[in-house]
C-alpha cells in the first residue's frame, strides 16, 4: 500500500498504467476513496484510462472509509486537500499532469488550478458538485449527518463542534458557485476543461453549465450521459478524445510507440 508522508499527513495512493500522468480524484464528498471508484462511480477512470496514462488516485485525508490521515484544518479545508494533491505529485516527481475529478473533484480541481495552474494541462469535471441556491446548506447538513459522525468514530480526538466549524468554513463561508474560485477566475482560466454535467441535489446542472459557458477552453459532454448504461461508453469515449487531444506532444508520441509495440 503506497503511502506519501509529509509531517503528520499520510496519503494512501494507487497507480495504474503508464504514460502521461492523470490524477484521478474520486467522488463521494468528504468520504472520497480509491475503493469508491469501482463501487459507486459510473466508471473507474483509474482502470479505464490506464492503457494510455499513468493514472494516480488517492484517498482524501479525512475520508473515514479510506487509508489516508491528516489534521482537520478548520481554517483552510480546501487548501489542505490541495496541499495533499500537489504534495503527492511532487513526491512522485511529476511536474505536469492532467486531472479528472468526480463530484467533490470540481471544487478540488479549481483549487488545484488556482494553486498550480501551470502544472495542470487539462481537466475533466465529472458529475461536478456546486452550490445550489434552493438548497444552500445541503453540504453542511448532509455531512453533519453522514460524514461527520463516522469520521469522529474513527478519529475520537476530533469533536463534532470541530467538524461543524470545518464544514461551515468549507461550504458556508463562501456559499456560491464552485466554492473555491470565482466566476471571474473561471472566465480567465485558459486550461482546457471538459464538463460532464449531472443534475442531482449535490451536482447542479446549472452550475456545471455555467462553468462550461464561462471557461474559454471548455467542452461539454452529451447530457444525460449516465441515465442508461449504453450512454456511459460514449461519455468515456469523449473523455478519451479530450485527454488525447491535450496530451503534450512528446507524451503523445511515447503513447503511440507503446501502442505500436503492444500490437
Amino acid at each position: 500500500m503506497p503511502i506519501y508522508e509529509r509531517g503528520n499527513v499520510r496519503i494512501h495512493y494507487e497507480e495504474a498504467g503508464s504514460g502521461f500522468p492523470l490524477l484521478v480524484i474520486p467522488g463521494g464528498g468528504l468520504n472520497s476513496t480509491i475503493a469508491g471508484l469501482a463501487t459507486t462511480h459510473p466508471f473507474s477512470a483509474l482502470t479505464e484510462f490506464k492503457d494510455r496514462y499513468r493514472c494516480i488516485a488517492a484517498d482524501l485525508r479525512n475520508a473515514y472509509a479510506g487509508q489516508s490521515s491528516g489534521p482537520l484544518e478548520i481554517d483552510r479545508p480546501w487548501d489542505s486537500f490541495t496541499d495533499d494533491h500537489v504534495g503527492l505529485m511532487d513526491h512522485l516527481g511529476i511536474r505536469q499532469f492532467m486531472v479528472l475529478g468526480y463530484c467533490i473533484g470540481q471544487p478540488l480541481i479549481w483549487s488545484l488550478i488556482k494553486r498550480a495552474g501551470d502544472r495542470v494541462v487539462a481537466a475533466v469535471l465529472t458529475q461536478p458538485s456546486g452550490h445550489r441556491e434552493e438548497m444552500p446548506t445541503q453540504f453542511y447538513d448532509n455531512n453533519m449527518k453522514g460524514w461527520g459522525p463516522e469520521f469522529v468514530k474513527k478519529r475520537p480526538e476530533i469533536t463534532m463542534d470541530q467538524v461543524s466549524a470545518f464544514l461551515k468554513k468549507m461550504y458556508l463561508a463562501n456559499p456560491d458557485f464552485v466554492f473555491t474560485v470565482t466566476r471571474d477566475f473561471v472566465k480567465n482560466c485558459k486550461t482546457p476543461i471538459l464538463v460532464l454535467p449531472d443534475d442531482v441535489p449535490p451536482h447542479p446542472y446549472k452550475v456545471a453549465m455555467e462553468v462550461a459557458m464561462l471557461a474559454p477552453n471548455s467542452q461539454v459532454s452529451l447530457y444525460p450521459w449516465k441515465d442508461t448504461p449504453d450512454k456511459i461508453p460514449l461519455a468515456v469515449r469523449h473523455i478519451r478524445m479530450f485527454l488525447r487531444a491535450n496530451e503534450p506532444a512528446v507524451a503523445a508520441q511515447s503513447s503511440e510507440r507503446r501502442a505500436a509495440a503492444a500490437d
